[in-house]
């Protein structure tokens, strides 16, 4: 009985399951080239498709790194605007307060007749009188001169704000714009790649689903010896910190424009990251490849960031071992990855 028993499948990992993964692809291309099977576009193959859709990701990301720095300088030119416009408000309640005092100053000398002080003085037949108004009377001269030139400070710092105000309220229409653009261009990217996924055959985007996710299951083999090794490798607790933070992010969906904590893009994960660590990173891949020493890929150690394409538009953090966690494109959940499979552009160590 026993020669006769099939033998237990195992599952599929590392290259093996990507090269049966991609083995399914190929296969449904070929099965769709067949005389009557389905092919919903006889101008593209399925691997023309991947790679154009694959290409289109990698442009959208390009896109949302630029909508997120448009991003972050259109908050900083806001809450600039908001604290000149508070400042503004401040100084003009002074202002009023001097105006107050000046017209009170104003009023007085009216009760009076209108009549020069030194004339109203000069009237005086009483010595000791004359001296104790004249000394009275010079401390209100002083003391006026003091207010009018206190208005018009006032009058000259109110004027100079309003006009950084406008200056900055010009610089957020154009940051503003500039977001729009950069959104609309993540977003036309992202369904024109929709569109082709789209004229795959069921079987054809269910390849390709199993090509994709092949990738991912490859890499989150054995993952907690992986997230113990990587811990006892990092430079330093920070660095550790960092990236248990990004094993704990594995399987969360990439959103454009996203830094968490239920969904992130690359470099929104890998901010998000190290800000778990108390640090402080930018917003940017490539504002991110500038926060801290860089260096050689021989140097690499986990915790580091590591860049690819010549744009410097993808970040991952690196784990050891030749292997990353990074927030890939739509429909690809957060996913460790060999550092190979896109061209490496530079690393940095941040602490």
């Amino acid at each position: 009985m026993a020669a006769h028993r099939k033998p237990k499948q195992r599952p599929c990992t590392g290259s093996a399951a990507r090269t049966a993964a991609t083995l399914a692809f190929a296969g449904a291309a070929t099965a769709a080239a067949l005389p009557g099977a389905a092919h919903a576009d006889p101008q593209l193959t399925p691997a023309q498709v991947k790679a154009k859709v694959d290409r289109l990701y990698h442009e959208a990301e390009v896109a949302t790194e630029q909508y997120n720095g448009a991003k972050e300088k259109a908050t900083a030119t806001a809450k600039s605007l908001d604290a000149l416009r508070d400042e503004a408000a401040r100084r003009t309640e002074r202002l009023n307060v001097s105006r107050n005092a000046l017209g009170s100053l104003a009023a007085a000398q009216y009760r009076t007749g209108g009549i020069d002080p030194a004339v109203q003085l000069a009237l005086s037949s009483d010595p000791d009188e004359y001296l104790q108004r004249a000394s009275y009377v010079d401390r209100i001269a002083d003391r006026q001169a003091t207010e009018v030139s206190k208005v018009q400070r006032q009058v000259t710092e109110i004027a100079q704000l309003r006009a950084e105000a406008k200056e900055e309220l010009a610089a957020l229409g154009t940051r503003q714009a500039e977001l729009k653009k950069h959104r609309t261009t993540v977003r036309a990217k992202l369904a024109d790649a929709q569109r082709l996924l789209d004229t795959l055959s069921p079987v054809q985007r269910a390849a390709y689903e199993q090509w994709d996710t092949a990738r991912s299951a490859a890499g989150h083999a054995d993952r907690s010896t992986q997230r113990a090794g990587a811990a006892q490798a990092a430079p330093n607790v920070r660095a550790a910190e960092a990236v248990a933070f990004a094993y704990g992010a594995l399987g969360k969906p990439y959103v454009w424009g996203a830094t968490g904590p239920t969904s992130f893009d690359c470099s929104g994960l890998t901010q998000a990251a190290w800000r778990s660590a108390g640090v402080s990173l930018p917003r940017t891949t490539y504002t991110q490849i500038n926060a801290g020493q860089r260096i050689s890929r021989s140097e690499l150690a986990p915790g580091d960031l590591v860049f690819f394409y010549s744009g410097v538009s993808h970040v991952g953090l690196y784990i050891g071992d030749g292997r990353m966690i990074h927030a890939p494109h739509p429909g690809a959940p957060v996913r460790i990855a060999p550092i190979d499979e896109m061209p490496f552009a530079g690393a940095t160590r941040v602490a």
